[in-house]
């Protein structure tokens, strides 16, 4: 049984409201299609996106990456270490805006040639912001009440006195 107040109490502990469950539904899916994706589409979505993107050792970075997201995408959808399954995939979201689209803005993105300046970085950043500020508010909110993480909580595995102060 998890101990109160631990830091294994604190990433599965979860106040958010049910309707929270509507962005980890989002969140969770369109990582783990994307993670899919990777590996049924490697040359435009896996290991030559990553190769044309620059990205050093595309061979070994794309299928990590893939997993990362499918297995992340699949604890989010769960609601299951929906706080720790997070943590990875704000770290993709930012390396995939500082590396294929922040390049947008100076007109130097080799995967998207023609395009540069402010509107077409927010054109085509659009999904990484909205899966990156999703993974953020899932790291500070936690699963909601439509989860296995509050399904657990309620079960006994974490304590009650585990859930005062979380959502801090």
């Amino acid at each position: 049984m998890t101990q109160p107040g631990t830091w294994q109490a604190r990433l599965t502990v979860t106040r958010a409201p049910a309707v929270t469950v509507l962005i980890r539904l989002y969140v969770g899916a369109v990582f783990l299609s994307e993670g899919i994706l990777k590996f049924l589409r490697p040359d435009a979505q896996g290991t030559g996106r990553f190769d044309r993107a620059g990205i050093l050792v595309p061979g070994f970075f794309a299928p990590l990456d893939g997993v990362f997201e499918i297995a992340c995408g699949a604890l989010i959808l769960t609601g299951l270490l929906t706080r720790l399954a997070t943590v990875p995939m704000i770290v993709n979201m930012l390396g995939a805006l500082l590396i294929t689209k922040l390049p947008i803005l100076w007109g130097d993105a080799p995967l998207f040639d023609g395009t540069s300046g402010w509107w077409d970085f927010a054109h085509e950043s659009r999904t990484d912001l909205a899966q990156l500020c999703g993974s953020l508010f899932l790291l500070l909110a936690g699963a909601g009440a439509l989860s296995l993480d509050a399904r657990l909580a309620r079960a006994g595995t974490i304590p009650a006195a585990a859930t005062r102060g979380a959502g801090r």
